[in-house]
């Protein structure tokens, strides 16, 4: 089937949004594709996606973002979502270590179900709390460093969500 003219596009990228529940992935998802943030967002269950379509250097760039629930029992459920994702976005809390204790978990599951070159980036979210912040940007950095991940600190209170190149 033919894409209609206004889903033209040269590159389609699919990427998953991952983590522990409540580390902010849905907002991160809203805030990016629609501007929208909502403090009561709920857990998502299973999976949802949004799409945004962008210019990068003359192209047309259209970004699939999935958005996986952070809830152990629908693991079996979002690993199939994995296949076909050309880029992660590991996010952690950085007002709770345990969120960035598990990043390693998330690894694990992304090198059981992803394709071995799936490019990984970790986030550090929710940085606007910085009177709660319990884990600190160099452990991130060096976690991020030690195992060969993009890492990129975002100075952000959810008014906007920047998009970084690749270190």
């Amino acid at each position: 089937m033919a894409r209609r003219p206004d889903e033209e596009y040269d590159y389609l990228f699919k990427v998953v949004l991952i983590g522990d529940s409540g580390v902010g992935k849905s907002n991160l998802l809203s805030r990016f594709t629609r501007n929208e943030f909502c403090l009561e967002s709920k857990s998502t269950i299973g999976v949802e996606f949004a799409t945004r379509t962008f210019q990068v250097e003359g192209r047309t760039v259209k970004a699939q973002i999935w958005d996986t629930a952070g809830q152990e029992r629908y693991r079996a459920i979002t690993s199939a979502y994995y296949r076909g994702a050309l880029g992660a976005l590991l996010v952690y809390d950085v007002t709770k270590p345990t969120t960035f204790e598990n990043v390693s978990r998330w690894l694990k599951e992304l090198g059981d179900h992803a394709d071995s070159n799936i490019v990984i980036m970790l986030i550090g979210n929710k940085t606007d709390l910085k009177h709660l912040r319990a884990v600190a940007t160099e452990d991130a950095q060096g976690y991020a460093y030690d195992n060969n991940h993009i890492f990129k600190h975002r100075i952000s209170n959810y008014k906007k969500l920047v998009i970084y190149n690749q270190i």
